[in-house]
């Protein structure tokens, strides 16, 4: 069941990535010119991020150390997608999103020096949410879905232990 929702949706997204990225490159060059598409708010923006999220930069090696963070990160993300139960969707989902848009960004770091292609650029005025991609969304989606996931197991494992102390507790000495 996990390999049915998670190899779908990893192939999707990323090759959705890919593709978005590629239109972005050639039709929004030169880089930094805005292109409205509902109003001010919502518009489609070339730019090069040569760090991570929200444009974290570690000077000349960023390119380097963030395609090793990101290597390391994809290996952690395999096996806690081994370690997932067949039944589990939710997680198999959650752990493919956030592969599918790591696997997309690297794959820009390993491509171009420029850095990752971002494109979505929303916010209203001169107060802008950081350029972004579809891995970015991916990222930050299949993160969110996976902390929820991992919460709700941490809770299930508590309330299993007090139970189980409880009925012990209740035993005969």
């Amino acid at each position: 069941m996990k390999a049915l929702v998670a190899i779908p949706v990893l192939v999707v997204v990323l090759v959705l990535d890919l593709i978005t990225k590629a239109v972005a490159v050639a039709t929004l060059a030169p880089s930094g010119l805005s292109n409205p598409v509902f109003g001010n708010w919502f518009r489609f923006a070339l730019v090069y991020n040569p760090g991570a999220a929200f444009g974290l930069h570690l000077g000349d090696y960023s390119r380097w150390i963030f395609m090793a963070l990101t290597c390391g990160a994809i290996v952690i993300l395999w096996r806690l997608y081994q370690q997932t139960a067949q039944d589990d969707w939710r997680k198999a989902l959650a752990v493919s999103l956030v592969a599918a848009g790591a696997l997309g960004n690297v794959i820009d770091r390993i491509r171009s020096e420029l850095g990752v292609v971002d494109f979505i650029d929303i916010g209203f005025g001169v107060h802008r949410w950081p350029t972004f991609n579809v891995a970015d969304m991916a990222v930050s989606g299949g993160a969110f879905l996976l902390a929820l996931v991992l919460w709700g197991e941490e809770k299930r494992e508590m309330a299993a232990t007090a139970a189980g102390s409880t009925e012990s507790a209740d035993l005969p000495q």
